[in-house]
């Protein structure tokens, strides 16, 4: 098991107002991202972390003003290069603590691939990754998590793309941490928000968030107050996957394969339920791929915590160990020694 390190502690009491900025919101008005801001203002007083020591950094979409609107450090970056700017940042001063802003398109379109690196390498970096399955900021192009068969503006037949799953792709990636929630449960999403800051390690947060302009309703289904009691299963470490208005219904594996029964007939009880345990990566790639099921519930909660040596320890590690070998550096010994050559 990795070690544990103390973290700061604030020299302060923070409230709220210590994390809103000067700048005007200027999000849609009912889009998804005002709730998502608040509750990440809410929590960040709270965590054990000094203000000067926060780092927000995002790439280009509604969700990257995100660093504008938190009184903090922060980097608007260029599209999908959010999380190549937080790995420099981290491995320069690893006592920052830092954040991601993303969407579904900067963070897995054309910042995929720097995404899915950033978190195997199990950098001490928290992905707040914004999912409204389309492209708001340009105006309503479908995205990498659009369904098939969506018409949007750049798919007037229709979505003949496989959409990604964000939380299948992080854990394919290797990340230590990975969960998903909604912008329309403040309370659950404070409580992922709180996880995600604790982890040692790449933290992954998948949070589904309304574009009530280009793709209004997409996830009322599971934020409806008559619907979402039978359509999500919140994950608790050691507990039953219970769900329904009544908690009358529970997820067994037959197999491999999740399946609804009713605990109400007598056949099963909640002894006969699957029990989540957020250490095991192949039961969070299970729980995941419920998604391609419409009659199963939609899981919520943390699917995968384990421990990992962050990247940038490794890093430091390594370079102990070359000063301790070879002693500082000296750069001007350098440029003036033998290993230098003239191109003419």
């Amino acid at each position: 098991m990795a070690e544990t390190v103390a973290k700061e502690q604030p020299t302060v009491k923070l409230t709220i107002k210590d994390f809103q900025s000067d700048q005007d919101v200027r999000w849609c008005p009912g889009c998804g991202d005002y709730s998502i801001l608040a509750q990440v203002q809410r929590v960040m007083p709270e965590l054990p972390h000094k203000k000067e020591n926060y780092v927000v950094v995002s790439g280009i979409g509604c969700s990257s003003r995100f660093p504008y609107y938190v009184e903090t450090y922060g980097i608007h970056g260029i599209h999908g290069r959010a999380a190549a700017i937080a790995s420099g940042v981290k491995i320069a001063n690893p006592e920052l603590n830092v954040w991601v802003a993303t969407g579904d398109g900067d963070g897995l379109s054309i910042g995929g691939n720097h995404m899915i690196h950033m978190l195997r390498r199990n950098l001490n970096i928290k992905v707040m990754l914004f999912n409204n399955e389309i492209y708001g900021l340009t105006k309503g192009q479908y995205s990498p998590t659009s369904r098939l068969g969506q018409i949007t503006k750049s798919t007037p037949m229709g979505v003949v793309d496989n959409p990604f799953v964000p939380v299948s792709l992080a854990l394919g990636a290797n990340a230590t941490f990975v969960a998903r929630s909604m912008d329309r449960d403040p309370k659950h999403l404070q409580e992922m928000v709180r996880r995600a800051d604790g982890h040692r390690g790449s933290a992954f947060l998948e949070i589904y968030q309304n574009c009530n302009v280009f793709n209004d309703g997409a996830f009322s289904t599971w934020t409806e107050k008559d619907t979402r009691d039978d359509t999500i299963v919140y994950l608790e470490h050691g507990k039953p996957l219970v769900f329904g208005k009544q908690k009358e219904k529970g997820i067994r594996l037959n197999g491999f394969t999740p399946q609804i029964v009713n605990l109400t007939d007598g056949k099963f009880s909640a002894s006969d339920l699957l029990v989540h345990n957020e250490k095991d990566s192949t039961l969070a790639f299970i729980l995941a791929n419920m998604i391609h099921n419409p009659e199963l519930p939609r899981a919520m909660g943390v699917y995968l915590a384990i421990d990992g040596t962050p990247y940038e320890e490794l890093v430091e590690q390594q370079i102990a160990k070359a000063k301790a070998r070879k002693g500082e550096g000296d750069l001007q010994k350098l440029l003036e020694g033998d290993e230098t050559w003239v191109v003419r």
